[in-house]
């Protein structure tokens, strides 16, 4: 009598659990679905980027002309890379400053506006149809972005949100419809809609313990069922 007494148990559990679980899993299978209907390539706008061909340093390039040398701040790190046909340095600083120096050693400036709408215009698929342009400091920045980083953000027709750095002339980012609609779904299946990163917390580790033991009750409950099916048809 112990056995299916502990078996009523389980089941009563088990519909118990059932309905306090059934609206995180749902959530979690829904959102789930949603985030891998598309490749993640596309989702980070990957298919909307211009292709750069990579180019080599001159074998005669100087790197060290580029360095400022009244500049006594620390130096993180120095990189030279070839951008529009020209060696570019980019020194970062330990404070996260960044400067940039052409082969000659002269400073380069900063991104302004019209810089940042044409590199959306050479780099991106769509990237002449704007609709506006923002500049945003790095403790601004839109919650598409999420980045510490002062960035122009270029909005396109088709509601693509691009990020250009201010800094480097880089694109930072390629913000799509869809990747918002990912970036929310992504916040309802961490269960954290307010900075969508955390994913070690008290809610979502007790939500995901109670869909545990659902699934091993009912993994116990399915044993139990079958055994009395094999019972009936063996009489």
């Amino acid at each position: 009598m112990a056995k299916p007494l502990w078996m009523v148990r389980f089941a009563k559990w088990h519909i118990w659990l059932g309905w306090l679980v059934a609206v995180p899993l749902l959530m979690w299978t829904i959102s789930g679905l949603l985030m891998v209907s598309r490749p993640i390539e596309e989702v980070r706008g990957n298919h909307l980027r211009q292709p750069v061909e990579e180019q080599a340093l001159p074998p005669d390039t100087n790197i060290a002309i580029a360095l400022p040398e009244h500049s006594t701040q620390p130096v993180q790190s120095v990189a030279t890379v070839m951008q529009n046909g020209a060696p570019i340095t980019t020194i970062t600083y330990m404070d996260g400053a960044i400067e940039r120096f052409g082969g000659d050693g002269a400073k380069l400036p900063k991104t302004g506006e019209v810089a940042a709408r044409a590199i959306v215009a050479d780099r991106i698929v769509g990237g002449d149809k704007v609709v506006s342009s923002t500049f945003f400091e790095q403790d601004d920045v839109p919650n598409d972005f999420r980045r510490p980083m002062d960035v122009w953000q270029v909005v396109l027709k088709d509601g693509t949100h691009v990020y250009v750095s201010h800094d480097t002339g880089e694109i930072a980012a390629v913000r799509t419809r869809f990747w918002r609609v990912f970036d929310f779904m992504w916040g309802l299946h961490i269960m954290d809609l307010e900075t969508r990163s955390k994913t070690h917390h008290p809610i979502l580790i007790f939500f995901a313990a109670l869909a545990a033991i659902t699934v091993i009750f009912g993994s116990i409950l399915m044993f139990r069922r079958r055994k009395k099916r094999v019972r009936v048809n063996a009489s």
